[in-house]
């Protein structure tokens, strides 16, 4: 269709006077969020050239678990199918000139061999020197000499909202860089053992395992390792500080020794700390103490609150926890503690962590808050009282949707306080719930906690 030249001539006229205005407008430099934002640029674009050469792209080789017959295989009385490989790969940095790379415990299990390709080009062998499933962390080793490293920082010193830079092999797809803010610092998401996170949200994917999370001055953050979820934003890394320690640990003794209090601890609730004469629910709540262990001969008690460790403050048993496996076996730590609403201070020796079936216990299963009545309970035969070492009341049945199921409680449940004092009978519990509540010591399995049964 022609347009008619009385209707294309104002559109030539307006856009040769908006050409012009432009024109007039643009200055001879940059205004100055220009510049900043090339400033930015540049400064991402540095990064990515210093930490690349240090940044190690693994391709690993492991036997995955042998499978189910075929039927071929049955028809001719074979056996199991043969073990097949499994063929991936992932991220890893170097650490030290002599080729050891820190990368995840997962990108290497099981692995028969692993090639690690530098950014030069050059390909060597690597070999696992040691793998701790606990931070999902790993060091392999490659027989080199004058490698690039990167320098680890502080991960305590990272802030929210501070750039951060992703650099590795997601999708196989080697040295990407991608960018984006600290969200996040000390996370702990329940899904390893021990766990110190930087989340952020630089696009991490898979690929991008054992990779580092670097800060503006190409400085190791955090060790790449999961993500909740494709294109959600969240990634998570293992920081820098509890990464450090790991893998020197690996380095020089192939596995990790970790510092032990010997308590089990669980979260406070608002209730728990009115019963317990706190101001707050800050702290972690001390429910059992392990015979013999540094806790124990430091003079902790069931029912106390560690508020800090070494002067520091401890919020929750996160930080608890977080503050003990920082120091090492053998160290001295001082505790703050609140008992029967007094503070005071303890100084504990710590033990060796024991085996992960043992140091899971640590942390026991919390009541729910809340509850009072509603269940039955019944003596301990000689055999109960035997295997636990104290007495107590057990429970026989809850009522469901009574307050004792609102407080956590489960049938098979062993009571053994009140409000302090022993249970011997469930007289001495009648007694304590007279003025419509009352804190128990609740022993579950192998683990114990707290609990507050009241009216609802």
């Amino acid at each position: 269709m022609l347009t008619p030249v009385r209707s294309a001539l104002p559109a030539l006229l307006l856009f040769g006077a908006a050409a012009g205005t432009a024109a007039a407008l643009a200055p001879d430099d940059p205004p100055a969020a220009t510049a900043q934002a090339a400033q930015l640029e540049d400064a991402f674009a540095t990064v990515a050239e210093r930490v690349s050469p240090a940044v190690v792209s693994l391709r690993v080789e492991a036997e995955a678990p042998a499978g189910a017959p075929s039927p071929l295989q049955r028809f001719f009385g074979g056996g199991a199918a043969p073990p097949a490989i499994r063929r991936g790969g992932g991220s890893g940095f170097l650490i030290r000139p002599d080729g050891h790379i820190l990368t995840n415990a997962h990108v290497v299990d099981g692995a028969r061999r692993i090639e690690a390709r530098l950014r030069d080009g050059r390909r060597f062998p690597g070999r696992v020197v040691g793998v701790d499933p606990d931070t999902d962390l790993a060091v392999v080793k490659i027989d080199a000499s004058g490698l690039p490293t990167l320098e680890l920082a502080e991960s305590e010193a990272v802030r929210p909202g501070q750039w951060s830079l992703a650099v590795g092999s997601p999708f196989g797809l080697d040295y990407t860089v991608t960018a984006g803010v600290v969200s996040a610092v000390g996370r702990g998401i329940g899904a390893n053992p021990v766990e110190d996170f930087v989340q952020t949200d630089a696009s991490i994917n898979p690929g991008n395992s054992g990779g580092p999370l670097v800060d503006l001055r190409g400085r190791v953050i955090g060790v790449n390792t999961m993500i909740l979820g494709r294109g959600t934003g969240i990634g998570f890394a293992v920081a820098s500080d509890l990464a450090g320690r790991v893998a020197e640990q690996l380095i020089e003794d192939g596995r990790v020794r970790r510092a032990w209090l010997g308590v089990s601890f669980q979260e406070l609730s608002p209730a728990l700390a009115g019963r317990l004469g706190l101001d707050a629910a800050r702290g972690a709540l001390v429910s059992a103490v392990v015979p013999e262990g540094g806790a124990a001969r430091a003079g902790l008690r069931p029912g106390d609150v560690i508020v800090s460790v070494d002067e520091r403050a401890v919020e929750d048993g996160r930080d608890l926890l977080r503050a003990v496996l920082a120091q090492d076996v053998g160290a001295r730590v001082r505790l703050g503690v609140v008992r029967d609403g007094q503070r005071r201070e303890l100084e504990a020796t710590l033990g060796e962590r024991p085996s992960e079936r043992v140091a899971a216990r640590e942390r026991a299963e919390p009541g729910a808050a809340g509850g009072a009545w509603g269940l039955s309970l019944a003596p301990l035969d000689r055999a109960e009282r035997q295997a636990l070492g104290e007495g107590g009341v057990k429970v026989a049945a809850v009522r469901p949707g009574s307050p004792a199921e609102r407080a956590g409680l489960r049938p098979g449940d062993v009571l053994v306080e009140a409000d302090r004092q022993a249970l011997t009978d469930p007289g001495v519990l009648e007694e304590a719930l007279e003025d419509g509540s009352a804190l128990l010591r609740v022993r579950r399995e192998r683990g114990a906690f707290f609990a507050v049964l009241e009216r609802g």
